[in-house]
């Protein structure tokens, strides 16, 4: 959420940001609401004023004249409750308006409407080259007995998988190097919840607009689609010390994503599930534009050595303004190389906010000086499963069908090939 100060100070800038994401917002209809808002308030005001006054004015007086001044007060308890009435119209109509406002993109996020705008910042490692046609991660698994998908779908339905074996033993290995490897960046690890109540979502952005790609529960609940909801509620509603940020936090949850209006892409195999898992790296700190773009180049990085790691191609997008979510200032994907589809493919997406979600969270610190500000909040994947194994399956897949475990995931894994023949 934007300030409204800010709204009413650069009203054009504010239009600008919302047509460079290509977000529908009225600002013109708030700045009228906000007036009215303002209006309202302070004729209240004047009128509970008032009503002090004449209560005061009723208690001394006797006879008649109290009468007449009883009288009076009626009619203003009246048009104090008419008043009211127009005030809290006024303010649930703000309210509305305020939370579609999307917030600035920063200047060096390029023009464009969708992904395929998105412009490429660098590319690392080398593309496996094979002496034989690569097989997808569909085949290769189902051969090997690393996951089930008829079985899935009978169990959960569509987009539904069984992990099985080795693809457990590679999942359980991910996760492994994901705590050595965030640990010593200095995150701290967290498992988290993931059914999350109202306010959360409405404080990360993930509501209103984004509701018909979360599940709900029959008691109000919704199931996060990322840790990021329920670690940036953790502290929602309170005040920290400027002396305990950068706040690293890594964030483990099952997460869950209807994938609304995504029926007809990505409908077989582990890229597009409707129940993963994911590791989040999740950061709060000091209301510092510098600071922010020093994490967020900070966080970016952590993915990409991850990566690194494991030995798989990939290149860095930032991405255009047509496809930043509503709160997010700037945005980076990690796409990494897909044999089978000969094309990267999203592993990563780094993101910072400003106090965008802070400010819908009340999630503050007290500076140096003791003045509280609201925090700046960012976040980017560690590791998303099982997306990633398929990534790894048929980047290192082998003639005969089977599959190398990379090598720093040996140890985590038990054995350097995976797969019925190995």
């Amino acid at each position: 959420m934007l300030d409204i100060h800010f709204i009413r100070e650069h009203a054009d800038l504010v239009k600008a940001g919302a047509a460079k994401k290509h977000i529908e917002v009225d600002i013109d209809r708030l700045l009228k609401v906000d007036e009215e808002r303002k209006l309202l308030r302070q004729d209240l005001d004047e009128k509970r004023a008032e009503q002090n006054r004449a209560s005061g004015a009723i208690m001394r007086a006797e006879g008649g004249e109290k009468e007449k001044l009883i009288e009076a007060m009626q009619h203003l308890k009246t048009g104090m409750a008419e008043t009211e009435e127009k005030y809290k119209a006024a303010m649930e109509e703000w309210q509305k308006l305020m939370l579609l406002v999307p917030n600035i993109p920063d200047m060096t996020v390029p023009e464009g409407v969708d992904d395929a705008d998105n412009q490429e910042v660098r590319v690392w490692g080398e593309k496996p080259e094979f002496s034989f046609t690569p097989k997808d991660h569909v085949a290769l698994m189902t051969a090997n007995g690393m996951v089930d998908f008829e079985r899935g779908a009978k169990v959960a339905g569509f987009r539904g998988y069984y992990l099985k074996g080795d693809a457990v033993l590679l999942a359980n290995a991910l996760s492994q190097l994901a705590l050595k490897h965030f640990m010593t960046k200095g995150f701290e690890p967290m498992i988290v919840p993931s059914l999350v109540r109202r306010e959360a979502f409405m404080g990360t952005g993930y509501l209103p607009q984004g509701e018909d790609d979360l599940y709900k529960t029959q008691d109000g609940e919704y199931l996060a689609g990322t840790g990021e909801v329920a670690t940036m509620g953790y502290y929602q509603d309170e005040v920290l010390e400027a002396s305990e940020f950068p706040k690293k936090m890594l964030a483990y949850s099952p997460c869950f994503r209807r994938e609304a209006g995504s029926h007809s892409k990505d409908t077989k195999g582990l890229i597009r599930v409707h129940e993963f898992f994911k590791w989040e790296q999740v950061v709060l700190c000091e209301a510092s534009h510098t600071a922010s773009v020093t994490l967020h180049e900070e966080l970016t990085q952590n993915a990409e050595e991850f990566l690194q790691l494991l030995n798989l191609p990939y290149h860095v997008v930032v991405n255009c303004g047509g496809d930043l979510g509503l709160g997010q200032v700037k945005k980076y994907d990690l796409e990494a190389w897909m044999p089978s589809q000969q094309t990267y493919r999203e592993t990563h997406s780094s993101s910072y906010f400003h106090d965008f979600q802070t400010r819908r969270l009340n999630l503050r610190y007290r500076d140096q000086e003791g003045k509280l500000q609201f925090a700046h909040s960012l976040n980017n994947t560690a590791v998303a499963l099982p997306r990633l194994l398929a990534v790894i399956v048929e980047n290192y897949q082998q003639e005969d069908g089977t599959i190398r475990v990379p090598e720093v995931l040996i140890p985590y894994v038990g054995k350097e090939v995976m797969g019925h023949t190995a």
